[in-house]
C-alpha cells in the first residue's frame, strides 16, 4: 500500500529529473576543471548519454540506484511491483545494449552510479580514474 495519494504520488514522480541532477552538475565540473569539453545529453548518440567526450571517443553514463535497477539500493515500490520490476529490467536490458553498441564501434564507456559520486572527494576520484584510463588509451 502506498502512504501517499495518487496524486501526491504523481507531483513526486514529476519532480525527478532526468537531466542536470545535483550529482552531474557536480560530476560536469570536475571534469571541465581536468581539462575536458564535452556534449551534455545528446540525442545525436545511441542511448543519449549524459556525457559525450568525442574528441576521445567516451561516454559516460551516470546512472540512478533506482531507475537502473542498483543490486545494493534499488527498493522498488510497494505498489504496482510488477511494473516496476518490468520496467527496471527493460532500463537494464537497453543499458546492456547500449555497451555493446559502443563496445562494437571502439568506444570507451563509463557507468557510474549515483552512490558513487555522492560527495566531491568521490567524483574527484571518479573523474581522475576516467582521465587515466582515456590517457592510457592514446
Amino acid at each position: 500500500m502506498d502512504t501517499v495519494s495518487k496524486k501526491k504520488r504523481s507531483e513526486i514522480m514529476s519532480r525527478i529529473k532526468n537531466k542536470d541532477s545535483k550529482i552531474e552538475l557536480l560530476f560536469r565540473k570536475k571534469l571541465w576543471q581536468q581539462g575536458f569539453h564535452y556534449r551534455k545529453n545528446s540525442g545525436k548518440y545511441f542511448g543519449k548519454p549524459d556525457i559525450v567526450l568525442k574528441k576521445y571517443k567516451t561516454v559516460i553514463f551516470i546512472d540512478s540506484c533506482f531507475w537502473h535497477g542498483c543490486k545494493k539500493h534499488c527498493r522498488l515500490p510497494v505498489t504496482h511491483k510488477k511494473y516496476w520490476s518490468d520496467k527496471i529490467s527493460k532500463n537494464s536490458k537497453r543499458d546492456k545494449d547500449v555497451l555493446k553498441c559502443y563496445k562494437q564501434k571502439g568506444w570507451k564507456i563509463f557507468r557510474v552510479w549515483e552512490h558513487q559520486i555522492k560527495n566531491k572527494t568521490a567524483i574527484e576520484n571518479i573523474v581522475n580514474k576516467i582521465k587515466k584510463r582515456i590517457m592510457l588509451s592514446l
